[in-house]
């Protein structure tokens, strides 16, 4: 998972590029592979969530995600979490700039 986090003023832009197949059952079928996508996303900044998402097969493989929050500072860290429908995590630690 990529995440850049930059700062515009009062408003912090976050992107995120979350690598992950996205398969669901008919898909893992059709192309033989594991069944497996995220099914949620959490980003905190300072203990407070600022974005969360519940996902699912739905979604492009490596999907991309964007959002926009306030009250941030540079040099803030933005930690993004998921959960996949195995249950796997994953957490990736960013400094806003």
């Amino acid at each position: 998972m990529k995440v850049k986090a930059k700062l515009n003023g009062d408003i912090t832009e976050v992107k995120i590029l979350a690598e992950s197949p996205m398969a669901g059952k008919e898909e893992a079928e059709k192309k033989k592979i594991p069944e497996e996508y995220i099914t949620h996303m959490t980003a905190k900044v300072n203990g407070a969530v600022v974005w969360e998402a519940s996902t699912g097969p739905f979604l492009s493989k490596d999907p991309y995600f964007k959002f926009l929050f306030k009250d941030a500072k540079a040099g803030d860290k933005i930690v993004v979490d998921w959960v996949n429908n195995k249950g796997a995590t994953k957490v990736v630690e960013e400094t806003i700039k």
